[in-house]
């Protein structure tokens, strides 16, 4: 990072020119720069319906939807930017959303208007585009114009500077609170009813979560683009095998190769990458990504593409690096396929989704249970009062996916693992079976073997379709995946 600012972080070593002559020099001379105005934008109608279906939720209500600011990382470093998922759901602005964004809906007589307040350009005659680290151009790069961003999005815009304006007359108001700490604190400052409206800010968070479980066609051909970058990014990982193998940190070569992958096709990953070899694949949510890759192995990589709209996959495989499972890798490694098979053979509408999970515990169940290592009888264990079996797979099998790798989180019960499954769900199944390198009651030779196998799924009229079918999943798919990419590892 460059060592200029001018903001209190930075003031005691910025060395910025404050004179006159510098000013006037800095401020002329500059060409006049019309930036053309785009098309509306292919998902503006998707988002305008999302909008007026939120509006039918709170038809006297002011609701206010952050993008949020840049997060401190390090005293003057900031993480990567990304906007609020309710904000990009409702505006389809995604990783070029302009920091400190505001979507407002305003009730009206006719219905509601929305309103986008952003910061424009800052003219050539102002300090900021020089002399801001944080935002100027000269440090961040252009912003769009408010005219650009109303075609582009079809939302009216306004400059930022307006806000303030605004704010101080929302007496009541639902506020994505979590969204920007700062714009959450004005308008706590000017409600009346701090309890009421309190209620109105759980209701719009769980409102927009339970508006997110249905994906219409435009979130449907994010996730099949965001899947396909994620299968490729899986390909780069075989391809990276061999440099990994042996290597005292391969985990972050594989990792590396994925992260690649995501930076050229999207905006990130969508999470952390799990890359897990060996033991670590017990650990279910390894992110260190700091082991070895050692020959006879299995590596387990957590992994998904988030493309520049912010929608991610979510795909889990496990391979052998040697190219060949094992005679005991493959028993397990097929026990988790059977259970993952088991549990999208059941997926239609009408069901609800826990029975989903339910579908996979029982084939977990009756493996383990077949195997020797419960100390109950099978059914006694898939009673509610048992349950021993989940020792060996402690998560649960699905969960929503989309905007946020598990989407919807303030849906209500009933409405997520409760609910029936309807046309446009697309969530994950991912069931799993993990012997900790500890645990006595598995034979000495099943210890440190961890598999996981997880697919995207979407349901249709009349069943689902497996949106990551594609990406080797089968023994033998697998088998012939890596081995292509290892020949010399057999």
């Amino acid at each position: 990072m460059a060592d200029q600012e001018q903001t209190p972080r930075t003031a005691n070593r910025s060395t910025t020119p404050i004179s006159e002559a510098f000013r006037d020099f800095i401020q002329s001379d500059w060409d006049t720069l019309t930036p053309p105005t785009p098309p509306a934008a292919e998902f503006a109608s998707h988002t305008a319906a999302r909008r007026e279906r939120l509006g039918e939720h709170f038809l006297d209500t002011v609701v206010v939807i952050p993008a949020g600011d840049y997060k401190q990382r390090s005293h003057d470093t900031d993480y990567p930017y990304r906007p609020h998922t309710a904000f990009s759901y409702l505006t389809g602005w995604g990783s070029h959303t302009v920091p400190g964004s505001i979507l407002v809906g305003l009730p009206t007589q006719d219905g509601r208007d929305w309103v986008l307040y952003f910061r424009p350009p800052a003219p050539r005659t102002s300090d900021e585009f020089y002399s801001n680290a944080s935002l100027g151009e000269f440090w961040t790069g252009p912003r769009p114009g408010l005219a650009q961003i109303s075609s582009l999005l079809q939302i009216d815009t306004k400059d930022l500077e307006e806000w303030p304006e605004l704010c101080a007359s929302l007496t009541t108001a639902a506020v994505v609170s979590e969204a920007d700490p700062l714009v959450t604190k004005d308008i706590l400052s000017h409600r009346i009813n701090s309890e009421a409206c309190g209620a109105l800010d759980d209701l719009l968070a769980q409102v927009l979560s339970e508006a997110r479980l249905i994906k219409d066609e435009w979130e449907v051909a994010q996730m099949r683009e965001a899947i396909a970058a994620t299968h490729r990014g899986f390909n780069d990982i075989v391809q990276a095998l061999p440099s990994a193998l042996g290597h005292e940190r391969g985990e972050r070569i594989i990792e590396g190769a994925f992260h690649q992958r995501a930076r050229l096709e999207g905006n990130d990953t969508g999470y952390g990458t799990i890359a897990a070899s060996g033991p670590h694949a017990c650990i279910l949510h390894w992110v260190n990504n700091d082991g070895p890759v050692e020959p006879g192995q299995l590596l387990l990589v957590d992994a998904g593409v988030e493309l520049n709209s912010l929608y991610t996959a979510d795909i889990t495989r496990t391979m052998p690096v040697n190219g060949a499972f094992t005679p005991l890798q493959k028993q397990i490694y097929e026990a988790v396929l059977e259970a993952a098979d088991e549990a999208f053979a059941i997926v239609r509408p009408g069901i609800q989704f826990r029975d989903i999970h339910d579908a996979a515990l029982r084939v977990i169940a009756q493996r383990v249970s077949k195997w020797g290592f419960l100390p109950v009888d099978l059914e006694e264990s898939l009673s509610l009062q048992g349950q021993q079996h989940r020792r060996y797979m402690i998560h649960g099998t699905s969960h929503h996916v989309g905007l946020d790798v598990h989407d919807c989180a303030h849906a209500r019960r009933e409405m997520y693992m409760d609910k029936e499954l309807e046309p446009g769900m697309v969530f994950t199944i991912e069931p799993g079976l993990y012997f900790q390198p500890d645990d006595t009651t598995v034979p000495p030779e099943w210890r440190g073997i961890g598999v996981r196998i997880e697919d995207n799924i979407l349901v249709t009229a009349t069943g689902a379709e497996n949106l990551s079918a594609l990406i080797p999943r089968t023994v033998a798919e697998v088998e012939n995946w890596v081995g292509r990419a290892t020949p010399s590892l057999d």
